[in-house]
């Protein structure tokens, strides 16, 4: 089963996210595969520019947390850090492998790329979603999109890519992180989250001119100057401040874990959906 597709335009790679029937929840199958499509667009010296996509209505609905394809007792090649096979251990030490795989060093993988990215963002942009637009340098909005990290519902302090007091500053960062609600891509330019926002029926012609734009500056020059940014968030404590939440994040699951037995706290992906009604 395909869970993503590569198409190139001229000197842009188009990765699509295409699992719409569960509004593109990002399983195993679809990490390992956005990384094959992102390492073929870097490796190709006809591009220049990736576009990150999701197919149907929504964007990302974040982690799969329970559909039929949902793959977390599958072992797969691991790629994104030097670490054991999650399936092969139990309890917090199989859940910090996987996530520190497949969630975290992926996201920050994928964030190192040497070409720009840009995520073109419709519908739901929901928690594990937010991480995948966020990795990319530059975000194109429909003015129907939302946006919303609703885990402490979970107990959870944010998902594993911990970018949002970065992307988000520290004061709405919170707001997000206390109510759970969702957030318009309006509010999101506002923050600085979001570059452009246009119309649904624009998304695809404003994303690839802005895409095409930025082909034609001097690859070398774009790889530096993302470098350049990227090293200067980190700079600013990014990646250490990810380290230390990571940590937290797992001390949630833990603590679901003893007294719950179920490191989510017992919502699935419908007790979510109705908790943000």
């Amino acid at each position: 089963m395909t869970v993503v597709r590569y198409e190139q335009r001229g000197p842009v790679a188009l990765v699509t996210m295409d699992r719409p029937r569960y509004r593109n929840a990002q399983n195993s199958a679809m990490t390992y595969a956005l990384d094959d499509a992102f390492t073929r667009a870097v490796d190709d010296p006809s591009v220049a520019v990736i576009v990150l996509a999701g197919a149907g209505d929504h964007f990302s609905a974040g982690h799969d947390i329970g559909t039929p394809e949902r793959d977390a007792d599958t072992p797969f090649p691991r790629r994104a850090v030097q670490w054991w096979d999650h399936t092969t251990r139990d309890g917090a030490d199989r859940r910090y492998a996987r996530e520190m795989e497949v969630y975290l060093g992926m996201c920050r993988r994928w964030r190192e790329m040497p070409k720009p990215s840009i995520a073109m963002v419709q519908g739901a942009c929901i928690a594990g979603g937010l991480m995948l637009a966020w990795v990319c340098d530059l975000i194109v909005a429909s003015e129907d999109a939302f946006f919303a990290d609703p885990v402490v519902r979970m107990g959870i302090p944010g998902v594993e890519y911990f970018a949002h007091p970065w992307v988000l500053g520290p004061r709405f960062a919170k707001e997000v992180l206390f109510t759970g609600e969702r957030f318009g891509a309006r509010r999101a330019y506002e923050v600085g989250m979001v570059n452009r926002v246009v119309p649904r029926e624009d998304l695809e012609t404003a994303t690839f001119a802005l895409a095409e734009k930025v082909a034609a500056m001097p690859s070398f020059g774009l790889a530096l100057a993302k470098r350049a940014v990227n090293q200067c968030e980190d700079q600013m404590g990014m990646r250490a401040g990810m380290d230390s939440v990571f940590g937290l994040h797992h001390v949630a699951h833990a603590h679901n874990a003893e007294v719950s037995a179920d490191p989510l706290a017992g919502l699935d992906a419908a007790a979510m959906k109705r908790a943000a009604r």
